[in-house]
């Protein structure tokens, strides 16, 4: 069911700049100039917060968990891009021998290729999010209608093929502008980000990878990995694969609990 959309403060403030400069050129023609500079000024700084994922400018943004959550010395495991039917599945075998649960967040589209796995993930006791329906570099300049689209294709594709509904959704790349939070209104999704991210789309070095994550590692973090469009190390493993196993090790010595997005909130 649809939510209410509350915008953000900067969103309001951008609202009652426009009405401003309206009346404003009404009142004083000659003040156009003004004017525009301050929209244009106002619409510079609503992309540039839409280029930093972990902004909350645009709108209520989770890259971290609860208090709660932190209270209860939670962490999170996220996965993009997914699922793939050469890497998912060592994922999931890692995340079993550790009890370790994760949210993946995966591709509508390639869901549908593999719907399959897509419910093993369920089935293993893992929580599946929305990824988009298309993961177009483009995502962030879709106009509402066509970024509605892809969101609701996936959410179905994902809903149908799980029996479970995503709560989360994450733009690709983490990129977005400011029609995003207004559509997830729409649709009851929350944004969700990351604490720390391992770059390990185009990162081949295992050790830098993990040094990315482990850093600073404490309870409430929200760390970003990929099993769809992972890197390669030199032998050619997915990247994840590489790193997941000690970077579970070190979450369990740091006694930290994986927990999904979704159990993060009860």
């Amino acid at each position: 069911m649809p939510r209410p959309w509350n915008p953000s403060p900067a969103i309001q403030a951008s609202f009652a700049l426009h009405g401003a400069a309206a009346l404003g050129v009404l009142a004083m023609p000659g003040h156009w100039p003004w004017a525009l500079g301050a929209l244009a000024a106002n619409h510079l700084i609503l992309t540039t917060a839409g280029l930093l994922p972990r902004s909350a400018l645009l709108g209520a943004n989770l890259t971290r968990l609860p208090a709660t959550a932190s209270a209860r010395r939670e962490i999170a495991l996220t996965i993009d891009d997914g699922p793939d039917p050469e890497v998912t599945p060592h994922v999931l075998d890692l995340l079993d021998t550790a009890g370790a649960p994760a949210s993946f967040f995966c591709i509508g589209s390639r869901a549908r290729r593999f719907p399959a796995l897509c419910r093993e993930i369920v089935a293993r006791g893992h929580c599946v999010e929305n990824h988009g329906d298309s993961h177009s570099s483009a995502f962030a300049t879709f106009g509402m209608r066509r970024m509605h689209a892809d969101i609701a294709a996936a959410q179905s594709t994902l809903s149908d093929l799980t029996g479970q509904a995503p709560r989360f959704f994450r733009p690709t790349a983490g990129l977005r502008s400011p029609l995003l939070d207004p559509v997830l209104a729409r649709l009851d999704l929350r944004l969700a980000t990351w604490t720390r991210r391992a770059f390990d789309t185009r990162e081949a070095d295992p050790q830098r990878v993990f040094l990315r994550l482990t850093r600073r590692l404490g309870a409430g973090d929200i760390l970003l990995l990929h099993d769809g469009h992972a890197a390669r190390t030199p032998t050619g493993e997915a990247l994840i694969v590489a790193v997941l196993p000690r970077l579970l090790q070190a979450i369990a010595e740091s006694r930290l609990n994986p927990v999904t997005l979704t159990h993060s909130l009860a």
